[in-house]
């Protein structure tokens, strides 16, 4: 049996920063465990790759949500992540960290350090920015490198002009003092190739000797000493593989996301007594594990487009095999584009304080409006999405069988705010589609159509054909241990137990304004300082005008 210092569970984003930085210390060693295999498939790192890798069983966990009662019955996908880099591997690259009133939330909660001003040096330490922004909030030095796209297409342009007519200004650094506008998106891109947790953390940190990282290794319990975590049981290749130990001398630390710590965690008898009860499982610690749940959930409003080409003719026949010679020969093109590539945030109404909208707009259109599956016809589409929701699902084990799926139920739209709010979204993806810059281009509203027009018809609209945006968190949530809803502690630590961290999205007390990956990343950084006894970076000293 293998004895490391620390065991992490999981190579997604937080597993590859947390790997990097604790094996600094060349006197520390580091076991990772990753279900998934190496990340050597090229879909990953052809950036357009990712209409690929949305489906592909070996290296995504492909789960189902279970249907909730404003998803007209459907059962929506969710992939995640399932290989070296995790989700980051897979994701639509998007560099978004939030705004300030997202942190400043989290520690009027009761979690200390993780104010704005607290968590500013980390995204800075970690970042290498290239492009506009202010040095008050972005990095230079970092491994992450962080660029904005440079293709510049007729389309995009026209929705950037057409934001602006409607009195929402451009925003050269949605990542600096101010959230608010439209731009073209950030990513983490770098010379037409994806920078993953992964390439950017873990594959310098695995030439050093003291890291060890197994793929192909299923986690299916923590090892448990009394109220101490002591190690992990995991099967090597999956269901019917060989079952190996490994122990930590020091702690055990799960950072298998969203779905799979809170799984974990439950799987090992730390969770509800009647669920872990129900399915036979030891209760060893009674926590709110897996509840909580938050997404994003997003309606696609779709125009058909006249007199210019789309993404959608572009992907197809000699025109892709041109846009493929580009990228063989340059890296750029279609091919090393984001599935987004402008991104605009403001509010759903004029009562609204701070921006509570995320909006993205893509010369493409995809089938039946889900991301993954380019229309032949060609279209365009704006995504819209209420930042902040109030609505919380969970996530709980569906048998103590360690390969069975966990139950996922995020409750989209379960609360009125969240209801009014994406219908106010809706609307105002109209009025861009519709707005005078586009007209040259825009033929007609595919959906949701129009003959929607009151507010039941565009909330009955975004329950058939919503989905989600890909960014879960919230299930083992960073909070007071006096609380009743808290699963770790502002050290990342799971309340009543030892030796045993979460340090992943599904930390986070309350759903930021923003794809989740940068924040994720932030996390684990800032955890590794906590891990190491080291003095947190000092924090940041901003404007007092400044509304991030």
């Amino acid at each position: 049996m293998d004895r490391f210092d620390y065991v992490i569970v999981g190579a997604g984003s937080a597993g590859c920063v947390l790997t990097s930085r604790l094996s600094e210390d060349p006197n520390t060693s580091v076991c990772v465990l990753e279900a998934g295999p190496s990340d050597w498939h090229p879909y990953i790192h052809l950036p357009a790759g990712f209409i690929k890798t949305f489906h592909m069983k070996s290296i995504n966990w492909a789960y189902q949500q279970e249907p909730g009662p404003w998803t007209g019955g459907r059962s929506i996908y969710a992939p995640r992540g399932k290989t070296l880099g995790g989700s980051s591997s897979i994701n639509g690259h998007i560099y978004n960290r939030g705004q300030r009133m997202d942190f400043d939330t989290w520690a009027q909660m009761g979690n200390r350090g993780w104010g704005y001003a607290d968590v500013l040096p980390y995204f800075r330490r970690l970042e290498k920015r290239v492009g506009e922004g202010e040095d008050t909030y972005r990095g230079r030095d970092g491994s992450l490198t962080v660029t904005t796209m440079e293709w510049r297409d007729p389309l995009c342009e026209a929705f950037m002009e057409g934001a602006v007519s409607l009195g929402i200004p451009r925003n050269p650094d949605y990542n600096g003092a101010k959230q608010e506008g439209v731009s073209y998106c950030q990513r983490t891109i770098d010379r037409g190739l994806r920078v993953s947790g992964a390439t950017a953390f873990l594959k310098p940190a695995m030439k050093r000797p003291n890291v060890h990282v197994h793929t192909h290794a299923h986690a299916t319990e923590i090892i448990f000493e009394g109220k101490r975590a002591v190690g992990v049981r995991y099967t090597k290749g999956g269901r019917g593989g060989t079952p190996i130990e490994v122990r930590a001398n020091k702690e055990v630390i799960l950072s298998g996301g969203t779905y799979n710590s809170p799984q974990l965690l439950q799987l090992s008898g730390v969770g509800s007594p009647d669920l872990l009860q129900q399915h036979g499982i030891a209760v060893r610690h009674a926590l709110p594990v897996g509840e909580g749940l938050q997404d994003h959930y997003a309606p696609r409003t779709v125009a058909r487009v006249k007199d210019i080409k789309t993404i959608n003719e572009l992907r197809r026949g000699f025109s892709l095999w041109i846009e493929a010679l580009k990228w063989a020969t340059a890296r750029r093109g279609l091919l090393s584009l984001s599935p987004t590539m402008v991104y605009c945030f403001w509010h759903s109404g004029e009562s609204a304080d701070s921006s509570d909208l995320q909006l993205t707009f893509t010369p493409a259109s995809y089938k039946e409006g889900v991301q993954g599956q380019l229309e032949d016809e060609p279209g365009m589409t704006v995504a819209s999405w209420q930042q902040r929701p109030e609505s919380r699902g969970y996530v709980r084990i569906r048998s103590n069988d360690p390969f069975a799926p966990p139950i996922i139920q995020t409750n989209y739209l379960d609360a009125e705010l969240d209801r009014r709010v994406i219908v106010g979204g809706m609307k105002l993806a109209r009025r861009l589609l519709k707005s005078a810059p586009l007209s040259p281009y825009y033929a007609y509203e595919d959906f949701p159509g129009p003959n929607i027009n009151t507010d039941d018809e565009f909330l009955a609209a975004a329950t058939e054909r919503g989905t989600t945006t890909f960014h879960p968190g919230c299930t083992c949530r960073m909070g007071p241990a006096d609380s009743t809803w808290a699963v770790v502690d502002d050290q990342l630590r799971v309340h009543g137990l030892e030796g045993l961290r979460v340090i992943d999205a599904s930390v986070m007390p309350r759903m930021i304004s923003a794809n989740l990956n940068a924040s994720t990343m932030m996390i684990a950084d800032r955890a590794s300082d906590l891990i190491r006894g080291k003095a947190p970076m000092e924090a940041a000293s901003i404007p007092d005008a400044a509304v991030a």
